[in-house]
């Protein structure tokens, strides 16, 4: 069987810190060309020019009918590797090779115009993607059908709200019936029901014979949908095989779950002129930071952040996922100081403590987020940030008891049992066949 994607010794240079010259008109070319042989060179006077590889020889294949997830921690490489898959923008060298139609869905709403309605982008969209009119007009009911945008498709998209954009514009990219779909983290956007609908989509696709490649934070919407996974690190594979193990080893060598993460420079840390993330910690009861704790033991997420610009009442935000990627807590800040206070300029750590004896044994991952209300404005939502994981007691004296085998469940209180004697009971003692029943 031939692969439907070939990618071979893929890498992507980008340049930063670099200023691109002006257009000139010819009179100004002209001029400049005549002033160079005077002109002395300046030694250091020219900005310095610094490259960065987004993506370095990544070489992989997908086969017609794979489903293949591609996950890593942000900076990774994984949405330059879908633009150049997408056709998007081009490689620095390498090659990828594609045999077929391609439907992607990078963005929310990307190819529509505000201006227009939903039924005028539906249209457009479509023949940005490649399909016919007549392809459009007869998919038309099915696709608006399944976006469930119905009352507003004649209203123009610039008043609809994020998650209409996405329904409409996956339903678009979904019903192209491309040989191969490509789909960014987008989907979570939507509705836990939307989420769900899409996967069975995408699923659907993969199965008639059709590509899949699906960029996700979900570590359980990449198991669930995809049997094969990728794992990318610094823009190369670090992992590639079946989804089960590439997530275990993703989450357990460091990838995904380190205890503290810090940011040097503001320029380059999460956040906007309002606030800057330094570091994400977990800590135990004693400040230590560690990467396991007792189950019974609390565990502090530390966020340690700047604020750049007063004026604002900013609240920070912890978001809990264990290793399947459900998720299972938010938790803001409640710290009765700061609560509907406006925070000066300066640096802070905001705390939250875990007690003990409430999550489960596993793996959990933390995103850490700071947003203002009243219009919610997310300065930043880093997500993965830190993980930690939670060893059960073999003392007998957490919520397992002495029980050995396999617990369920993202949480594992210690909870107040009691139990009371009602008295003798009032069911009559039967002896039948050496056997004692009521």
């Amino acid at each position: 069987m031939r692969p439907i994607i070939e990618v071979n010794n893929l890498a992507k240079q980008y340049q930063i810190g670099a200023v691109r010259p002006p257009y000139q008109t010819l009179r100004e070319s002209f001029l400049n060309a005549v002033r160079i042989p005077f002109q002395r060179r300046s030694n250091g006077s020219r900005a310095r020019k610094e490259t960065i590889w987004a993506l370095k020889d990544v070489t992989f294949q997908v086969n017609p009918g794979e489903a293949v997830g591609i996950i890593g921690r942000n900076g990774a490489g994984k949405s330059t590797l879908l633009k150049i898959l997408s056709q998007i923008t081009e490689p620095t060298h390498g090659t990828a090779r594609i045999y077929g139609r391609v439907g992607s869905l990078l963005e929310v709403g990307t190819g529509f115009h505000p201006e227009l309605t939903g039924r005028e982008n539906t249209f457009l969209n479509g023949a940005i993607l490649g399909m016919k009119r007549a392809e459009i007009a007869r998919k038309f009911d099915e696709i608006v059908a399944f976006s469930e945008v119905e009352k507003f498709i004649d209203t123009p998209v610039k008043w609809y709200s994020s998650g209409m954009y996405l329904r409409l514009a996956f339903s678009v990219a979904a019903h192209f019936e491309p040989e191969i779909l490509i789909v960014d983290e987008v989907l979570a956007v939507g509705d836990a029901r939307f989420q769900s609908k899409c996967l069975n989509k995408m699923r659907d696709v993969g199965m008639k014979g059709r590509a899949v490649l699906f960029v996700s934070h979900s570590i359980s919407a990449i198991t669930r949908l995809c049997p094969r996974t990728i794992c990318l690190e610094e823009g190369r594979v670090v992992d590639d095989g079946p989804s089960s193990q590439i997530v275990s080893s993703y989450m357990s060598v460091g990838l995904g779950t380190k205890p503290e993460r810090t940011w040097q420079h503001a320029d380059t840390a999460p956040g906007d002129d309002v606030v800057r993330l330094s570091a994400v910690r977990v800590r135990s009861e004693d400040g230590g930071v560690m990467a396991a704790y007792d189950i019974r033991k609390p565990v502090r997420l530390e966020m340690e952040y700047e604020v750049l610009e007063p004026g604002h009442i900013l609240v920070p935000i912890y978001h809990v996922f264990n290793e399947e990627g459900v998720h299972v807590f938010p938790a803001r800040e409640s710290d009765p100081m700061w609560d509907g206070r406006i925070r000066p300029v300066g640096r802070y750590a905001t705390t939250a403590w875990i007690p003990g004896n409430f999550l489960a044994e596993g793996t959990f991952l933390v995103s850490a987020a700071i947003s203002t209300m009243n219009p919610v404005i997310i300065h930043f939502h880093e997500h993965q940030a830190v993980a930690f994981q939670v060893v059960d007691s073999t003392e007998g004296d957490s919520a397992r008891g002495d029980y050995g085998g396999p617990l369920p469940g993202v949480v594992r209180p210690k909870l107040r049992w009691t139990t009371d004697e009602l008295g003798k009971s009032s069911l009559p003692l039967i002896v039948e066949a050496g056997q004692f029943t009521r």
